[in-house]
């Protein structure tokens, strides 16, 4: 028989079968029974309704890792309506980009980030505004907690629900500079939380930390995943390494996820401080986007006691198409697998092929773009047919095209060696270079501008700008990264600044970034950051 795949199925599996088990731990301590998370859920549901939320309209919320972040999922899908969430670190400009792009209906947002939905709130869609403690909030918002309050707990109507109508979207920076949304259905959804309960190894006692954003393709499928499970969420709102050793203790923690960022800030504070690592159970972690050092693999396993898997995907591909978490061929090849983003997951067609679209040799040294099918991968970009068609038919058609080079050893496993694309992944934030030398370019005594990606001990890569002044300009370092904050989220400015003569070029005027990066990566073995 033929059963829709959709989102709601992960906490109706919760309730049914763990009603009583501790489902979250809100930031504060506060604990909800999964019977608890959904009376919350149908009170926060019914409550969108009598706003007029329906099938098909978009609820965007921005918020750091919070039960509610949980809650706004669940009931969002639940009406049938499309879950939009954002990245708090993006300026207002950037979110009412996003907000008109969506045609958002309303917008739920933390008070510690509401500050940058109030300058664009008169220019986007949206007519409802709802606050997370909204008294700590400038401006006319609803109450979040008032609103769940007055909710009723009765089940709302659910409408009838095709696993191809869209779930959510995320919106990743493009090389265009425009985020772009990618919109993921319920089905989509629902079969990367399937795979990643294979490859994370979930069960229904694990006790997962939330360390790794909720926004980022909606917590790379754990809020799906975890819950499904019958897991426990332990949230943090943001990460710092000593609450999480904390967490990890006090909540007996067995699983989170981080970029290598994130390791090397845990290791960090582990030299400088004693700190106990674990609680009475073991410990997993995983890392994605730029393979972690080898020393860095080291210190998580053999001082924390930690084992790391290592994934690779992207916002597109929901994210988790590869990992080296292989048993087999770890006890055959040892740690050094780990430092390879991996083979590809259950049920998933990924190919590294050559200019033309054919397979380049599995010998580990032959570069090609990674090219991946399956059920996982994004629906389409919203709003961008032509895009869309691209990412698809590239080289190879019918396969998403992720801009990543790397090469393909005999046992399947993945290497990347740079990209193909104009992104930099700063402690697994995309940065587009385009969108960064846009701004850059704004500044009245620039001439030419490149933005690249550099090596950096702390975030694998960062952005460095290397500017060519117009006559008679005296610009100095900390005077344009400024100018570049007060227009992008900070994050996205460059980290350094080099004033050059000139920048090289092709015959037909195009900077030669290759040439430019080689200056930064020759005692490197790749051309991306390791973490």
């Amino acid at each position: 028989m033929r059963r829709e795949m959709l989102t709601t199925d992960f906490l109706d599996r919760a309730v049914d079968l763990y009603g009583d088990v501790t489902g979250v731990v809100a930031h504060d301590g506060t604990e909800y029974t999964y019977a608890e998370l959904e009376a919350r859920v149908n009170k926060l549901a019914n409550a969108l309704a009598e706003r007029g939320v329906g099938q098909g309209d978009r609820v965007a919320l921005l918020a750091p890792n919070t039960h509610y972040f949980i809650e706004t999922l669940y009931a969002t899908n639940g009406l049938g309506a499309v879950f939009v969430p954002m990245n708090y670190r993006l300026t207002a400009d950037e979110l009412g980009y996003i907000l008109e792009d969506c045609a958002a209906d309303v917008v739920i947002a933390d008070y510690e980030f509401a500050g940058n939905v109030e300058p664009i709130r008169e220019d986007v869609p949206a007519e409802q505004f709802i606050g997370y403690e909204a008294d700590r909030i400038e401006g006319d918002w609803e109450d979040y907690e008032t609103v769940v309050a007055a909710g009723s707990e009765a089940a709302p109507d659910r409408p009838d629900i095709a696993e191809d109508d869209d779930a959510s979207i995320n919106y990743t920076s493009g090389t265009t500079g425009d985020p772009k949304g990618v919109v993921r259905t319920h089905r989509t959804e629902h079969w990367h939380a399937l795979v990643l309960n294979q490859h994370m190894e979930i069960r229904d006692d694990d006790t997962y930390l939330w360390t790794l954003p909720m926004f980022h393709c909606n917590g790379w499928g754990h809020t799906y995943a975890i819950t499904g499970t019958g897991g426990t969420h332990v949230c943090q709102r943001t990460f710092d390494a000593a609450d999480t050793f904390r967490r990890v203790r006090e909540h007996d923690v067995s699983f989170l996820c981080g970029a290598p960022t994130v390791l090397n800030n845990l290791i960090q504070y582990h030299e400088e401080n004693e700190v106990t690592t674990t609680g009475d159970r073991d410990v997993r972690i995983a890392t994605a986007g730029s393979a972690p050092a080898t020393a860095t693999l080291e210190t998580v396993e053999e001082e924390f006691g930690w084992r790391v898997i290592h994934i690779y995907g992207l916002t597109e591909t929901a994210p988790i198409i590869t990992t080296s978490n292989s048993p087999r061929r770890l006890a055959e090849r040892g740690r050094e697998l780990k430092v390879k983003q991996g083979a590809e997951t259950l049920c998933t067609d990924v190919r590294v092929v050559d200019e033309n679209g054919e397979d380049v040799p599995r010998d580990g040294e032959t570069v090609g773009e990674i090219v991946v099918r399956g059920n996982q991968v994004m629906d389409r970009y919203l709003n961008k047919p032509e895009v869309t068609r691209r990412a698809f038919n590239d080289r190879a058609e019918g396969y998403f095209h992720t801009g990543d080079l790397a090469t393909v050893d005999e046992d399947g496993m993945v290497a990347i060696q740079d990209r193909k694309k104009d992104i930099i992944i700063s402690g697994g934030e995309n940065i587009s270079s385009i969108e960064v030398e846009d701004a850059i370019y704004d500044h009245e005594d620039v001439l030419k501008a490149a933005v690249i990606p550099v090596p950096s001990e702390e975030w694998g890569e960062t952005p460095r700008a290397l500017v060519v002044e117009r006559p008679g300009a005296d610009l100095s370092e900390s005077e344009l990264i400024e100018f570049v904050k007060r227009q992008l989220a900070n994050y996205k400015a460059p980290t350094s600044v080099e004033f050059v003569e000139d920048l090289p070029e092709t015959a037909t005027g195009k900077v030669q970034k290759y040439e430019l990066r080689k200056r930064y990566w020759d005692d490197e073995e790749r051309l991306v950051g390791q973490g």
